[in-house]
């Protein structure tokens, strides 16, 4: 039903390929305009409002190791390493 299409990215110029695939993942979504930048120009896109996290260092509660968490930690409110932080939600 969907051949591929070569467009042009409105961006870079540079033609990319929208296959088959994508025009019927498209379709499904109920998108009606075609992609108008190839994907590294997409990715570079959405990458350029992104901030990097802040990391702040804490001490497990539980094994009493480091633990790097994206918020600042609270005096008396018990913080997590990953591994302990897990272990505690398998059940």
């Amino acid at each position: 039903m969907y051949e591929d299409k070569t467009l042009v990215c409105k961006e870079c110029g540079k033609e990319f390929t929208f296959s088959a695939g994508e025009q019927e993942f498209f379709a499904e979504k109920g998108f009606v305009n075609e992609p108008q930048r190839c994907k590294p120009c997409r990715d570079a896109r959405k990458n350029t409002n992104r901030t990097e996290r802040v990391m702040h260092s804490a001490t497990c509660a539980s094994c009493g190791k480091e633990a790097k968490v994206p918020f600042e930690p609270k005096e008396g409110r018990a913080v997590y390493c990953s591994d302990c932080f897990a272990k505690m939600h398998e059940a």
